[in-house]
C-alpha cells in the first residue's frame, strides 16, 4: 500500500514538474501540459475549420478586415506576448461575437463590429481577446481538462440534413474550434482578459472607458437580445453588472481620456451600415425559410441581393431555397454567383454538388464535394461522395467515406451505417 502511495506521489509530482509553466502576462506558474510552440501548432491547424464553420471571411469590403487588423496589430505590439504570429479576420457572422485560439489566431464577427461605436471600442474588444492568446488560456483551460479527467475535445464535423434546412448544414465541434477554447475559459482568465485589456489599451493610447462601455453593451445585448445571440458571445464572455463594476474600477486607475478615433471608425464601417438593412432582410428570409415561408423568403433573399449583390451569404441562401424547390438549374446559377463572390468558402460548393447531383452530373457534382471536403471536412459531402462512389461501383472508396460520417455521429451517422451494413 505505501509501495502505491509512493508511486502515486511520485507520477504527481513529475506531472507537476512537466506541467508547469510561467502565464507570460501574470508572471504566475501555472499548469499548462502544451508548449508555446504547440500552442502556436493547434492555432495554425485550426483557424481556417474555425472560420469556415461559423461563415468564413467577410469579403464584401476587405478593407474592414484591414482596418481591423491595423487597430489589433497596435494591442498585439504592446502586449506581453508580441512576437506571436498573430492573425486577424472579419467574420461573415450575424453574431455579436470575437474570440481567439492558442498561439495568437484571433476573429471578430461583423455582427459585433455593427453594434461598437468607435475604435477605442473595438480596441477593447480585441485586447481582452488578445490577451487570451499572449496569457495561454487556451492552453491553460486545455491542461485544467485533462487534470480533472474531463478528456478530449470532441472530433469530427456534423452536418445536417439530407436536403437542407435553414441554415442547413450546421456544423458541430471541431478538432479544436473556436468555440471548444472559448467554452472553457475560466472566470479568471475573463476576468484576466478585462484587466490587462485595458493595460493593453492604454499604453497603446486608447482610451480605457470604452472598455467599461463595452461591458455595458454586453448587458444591454444580453438583456434585449435573442437565445442565438446569448449561445455565442454570452456562453463565452458571460455579461454581468459586476464586469461593468470591476471595468470602472480597473479603468480609474488610468488617467482619463485617450484615442477615440471615431470617425475613422465609422468610415472603415461604413459599407457594413450601408448594407445593415440588406443583412437584416437577409436574417428575415432565414427565419421565414425555417417557417417553411418560401416565396417570402425568396423575396426578401432577392431584396438583399438587389441592395448587396456582391455578398456570397446572400446568393447562397437563394440556392438553398430553389434546391428545395427543386428548381435545379436555378439553384446552380445562383450558387455560381455566391462561389465566385468568395470562392474559399465551404458551404456552397456542397449545395451545388447536390444539385448537381439531382440532375443526375455525377462528375461536376464530386467535383464541388471534394472542393468542400478541401475547406471543411462535413459529414454531408462525405455521404453524398460515398453515394456517387457506390453508383460507380466503387464500393471501397465508398465505405471509406461512409466510415468518416458514422464517426460524425448523429442521424447522417445512423444513415451511413446502414448504408455500410447493406454495402458489406
Amino acid at each position: 500500500m505505501k509501495h502505491l502511495i509512493r508511486l502515486a506521489l511520485g507520477l504527481f509530482l513529475a506531472t507537476s514538474l512537466v506541467g508547469c509553466a510561467v502565464n507570460p502576462v501574470t508572471g504566475k506558474q501555472e499548469i499548462i501540459f502544451d508548449s508555446v510552440a504547440q500552442d502556436i501548432e493547434t492555432g495554425k491547424q485550426n483557424y481556417i475549420p474555425s472560420q469556415q464553420s461559423q461563415g468564413g471571411q467577410y469579403v464584401v469590403d476587405p478593407g474592414l478586415t484591414v482596418y481591423v487588423a491595423q487597430v489589433s496589430k497596435k494591442l498585439a505590439a504592446v502586449s506581453d506576448s508580441p512576437n506571436l504570429p498573430y492573425e486577424f479576420v472579419v467574420l461573415n457572422n450575424d453574431v455579436p461575437n470575437a474570440w481567439a485560439m492558442p498561439g495568437g489566431k484571433l476573429a471578430i464577427n461583423r455582427g459585433l463590429l455593427i453594434q461598437l461605436e468607435d475604435e477605442a471600442q473595438l480596441a477593447a474588444v480585441m485586447g481582452h481577446e488578445i490577451v487570451h492568446a499572449a496569457a495561454r488560456h487556451g492552453a491553460s483551460a486545455k491542461s485544467q481538462q485533462m487534470v480533472v479527467g474531463a478528456g478530449a475535445l470532441l472530433a469530427g464535423v456534423a452536418v445536417a440534413t439530407k436536403k437542407p434546412e435553414y441554415g442547413g448544414l450546421t456544423v458541430g465541434a471541431l478538432t479544436v474550434g473556436a468555440t471548444a477554447w472559448n467554452s472553457k475559459y475560466s472566470r479568471d482568465h475573463e476576468s484576466e482578459a478585462d484587466v490587462y485589456g485595458i493595460k493593453y489599451m492604454v499604453k497603446a493610447g486608447y482610451d480605457p472607458q470604452a472598455a467599461v462601455e463595452l461591458q455595458e453593451l454586453f448587458v444591454r445585448m444580453k438583456d434585449n437580445q435573442a437565445q442565438g445571440w446569448i449561445e455565442g458571445l454570452f456562453a463565452s464572455h458571460p455579461a454581468s453588472q459586476d464586469r461593468v463594476t470591476a471595468n470602472k474600477a480597473e479603468a480609474a486607475k488610468y488617467p482619463k481620456g485617450g484615442a477615440r478615433n471615431k470617425e475613422a471608425f465609422q468610415r472603415a464601417l461604413s459599407q457594413l451600415r450601408q448594407d445593415k438593412d440588406a443583412y437584416k432582410n437577409y436574417q428575415e428570409a432565414m427565419k421565414s425559410a425555417k417557417a417553411k415561408q418560401y416565396d417570402k423568403a425568396l423575396s426578401l433573399v432577392d431584396s438583399s441581393i438587389q441592395q448587396q449583390p456582391r455578398e456570397n451569404l446572400f446568393w447562397e441562401l437563394k440556392g438553398q431555397l430553389l434546391l428545395q424547390q427543386d428548381k435545379n438549374k436555378e439553384a446552380i446559377a445562383a450558387l455560381d454567383k455566391s462561389i465566385s463572390s468568395n470562392p474559399n468558402f465551404f458551404r456552397p460548393y456542397i449545395y451545388r454538388g447536390m444539385a448537381y447531383k439531382e440532375l443526375g452530373n455525377s462528375n461536376l457534382a464530386e467535383r464541388d464535394l471534394v472542393a468542400s471536403q478541401r475547406l471543411l471536412p462535413t459529414q454531408e459531402a462525405s455521404e453524398e461522395l460515398g453515394d456517387i462512389a457506390l453508383t460507380k461501383g466503387d464500393r471501397n472508396t465508398a465505405a471509406a467515406y461512409y466510415q468518416h460520417v458514422i464517426s460524425g455521429g448523429g442521424e447522417a451517422g445512423e444513415r451511413a451505417k446502414a448504408k455500410l451494413q447493406k454495402l458489406q
